[in-house]
């Protein structure tokens, strides 16, 4: 299996010219971090998590060729808005797009996208097949992919494990019965938004605890801002067995 991170970044964190942050103007390529998403090989099969505002621009910079299946986090902007650009891939492989959400990530799409649910469809529209998932194992093309039900402050979000890979982006709560299910991992993709606490998402305090309550043996921590700092600055403060991804950073299982 091999894992492709897309994007690692949040909307708190993508530069921008009215930001004089060290961060925004690094030249450092791994702290231009773009909206978190990965892409997943395996067995044959290219799947992403989220379809972030970047994601076309993630795709073609990664040449993802073949797409066969997008999977839900939750339903936030920063994780769906770049859906409409599954049509490059309805268009060259001829089929509707397989996505795989909750219940409540499925309907604020079928709002967010209403032309691509309409009756009366305009010519070209993204092709898009719903598969509403629980917190129950499901399959995406033969893979089996197992559910982690976390809270992000209130919202209700799926981490997903596949094999000894589990990724969890958007969290401050880990139930102690969804902990069981990551435990085991070889690798744990976790956010870890910035070095001050946060309402809706651990910092790096919280992010590396959990890690070493659970023992992970190497994990990667995602979805940060540009308040966390420099790339090679927080490299140096982490624990061996942690580091943080970069967008373009590939692993292999």
């Amino acid at each position: 299996m091999k894992v492709t991170f897309l994007g690692t970044g949040t909307s708190q964190g993508v530069p921008v010219i009215a930001c004089d942050c060290e961060v925004c103007r690094s030249l450092d390529y791994r702290d231009k971090r773009t909206r978190t998403s990965i892409h997943i090989e395996i067995e044959g099969k290219s799947i992403v998590f989220d379809t972030g505002p970047d994601f076309r621009e993630q795709m073609l910079r990664e040449r993802v060729s073949n797409l066969d299946a997008v999977v839900y986090t939750h339903e936030h902007k920063d994780h769906t808005a770049g859906l409409d650009d599954v049509r490059s891939y309805n268009f060259k492989q001829d089929m509707d797009m397989p996505v795989y959400g909750r219940k409540q990530v499925l309907e604020q799409i079928q709002r967010e996208f209403a032309y691509i649910f309409a009756a009366n469809k305009y010519p070209g529209i993204p092709k898009v097949k719903l598969h509403e998932i629980e917190n129950k194992p499901f399959q995406v093309e033969g893979i089996d992919i197992l559910p982690i039900n976390v809270m992000h402050y209130k919202l209700p979000v799926f981490g997903y494990r596949i094999k000894d890979f589990t990724y969890i982006t958007d969290v401050n709560h880990i139930p102690e019965e969804e902990k069981e299910k990551i435990r085991g991992s070889k690798i744990l993709v976790l956010s870890a938004l910035q070095k001050k606490s946060h309402l809706s998402h651990f910092n790096l305090e919280q992010a590396i605890a959990m890690v070493e309550e659970l023992e992970i043996p190497q994990a990667y921590f995602i979805h940060m801002g540009h308040r966390m700092g420099l790339h090679r600055n927080i490299e140096e403060e982490l624990p061996e067995g942690m580091e943080l991804a970069y967008d373009g950073l590939q692993i292999e299982l």
